[in-house]
């Protein structure tokens, strides 16, 4: 995902100013590149931040509706050739500027969704950014990967003989075990966790902040760090006809 860090300031000061609608019914979708929608306490980026890459394709987002504090939205695409990714349409949930991920106690989410298409190739996937000052440039990225279909993978600093990256621990957490690991992308440090099963996770409930909490303890994490976004979606890369429907979607930040 590219979010940049003045981006995620904007949007989470101005989520913050709006007063939260309790219920909301479906929306028009939005196709345009940095196309975002707000509602409640969460807002909607389409984020075709790599559509270069792309030889030809389009992505659309559109929010279904708003109960609560619970979000149902989707995203439709098509994107051919290349196998960088093209886009991440997400939503995130606002979050205070100030707070560091060491003051957090909780991220509790739950996610359901489901994906139509063919030749999908793609993953599902939290993404949360930090950084050492307040609004600042990220600096770690930590994804938490529901899914992953066809040919993509997590970034790593590491990879085997055949070609495919090796995780540095594999740990429980959430009630599933999954593979941690750790690289680059050239602008902040990455860390990645993926089902050791490698099961879609087509239903998640549970604290998100226990991936965090886990990378303070054990893989240097700094708790200083600064939240600055905390985002649910999907990387896609190349595909046909491809619905993400989100059909219930929360987070709140204790």
């Amino acid at each position: 995902m590219k979010f940049t860090s003045a981006v995620a300031t904007a949007s989470l000061a101005a989520v913050a100013a709006a007063a939260p609608s309790k219920t909301i019914a479906k929306r028009a979708d939005s196709c345009g590149q940095w196309a975002s929608i707000e509602t409640g306490n969460y807002v909607l980026y389409n984020d075709l931040w790599g559509q270069d890459n792309a030889e030809s394709g389009q992505g659309c987002v559109g929010v279904d509706s708003l109960s609560g504090n619970s979000i149902a939205w989707h995203s439709t695409w098509t994107w051919q050739g290349g196998n960088a990714i093209k886009s991440y349409p997400n939503v995130v949930v606002n979050s205070a500027e100030d707070l560091t991920i060491g003051a957090i106690s909780s991220m509790q989410s739950t996610w359901d969704w489901d994906y139509s298409g063919s030749d999908l190739n793609l993953d599902v996937a939290y993404d949360i950014f930090t950084s050492s000052t307040a609004g600042g440039s990220n600096e770690y990225e930590v994804m938490i990967w529901l899914s992953s279909m066809g040919a993509v993978g997590p970034i790593s600093a590491n990879y085997g003989a055949d070609g495919s990256a090796t995780p540095i621990a594999t740990v429980d957490l959430a009630g599933y075990s999954w593979n941690v690991y750790s690289g680059s992308n050239g602008v902040n440090a990455v860390f990645s966790f993926l089902p050791v099963s490698g099961n879609d996770i087509n239903s998640f409930s549970g604290d998100v902040y226990q991936f965090i909490s886990y990378l303070i303890d054990n893989q240097g994490l700094p708790s200083s760090q600064y939240l600055i976004s905390a985002g649910a979606g999907t990387e896609p890369t190349t595909g046909q006809d491809a619905v993400f429907t989100v059909s219930d979607y929360s987070m709140t930040i204790a």
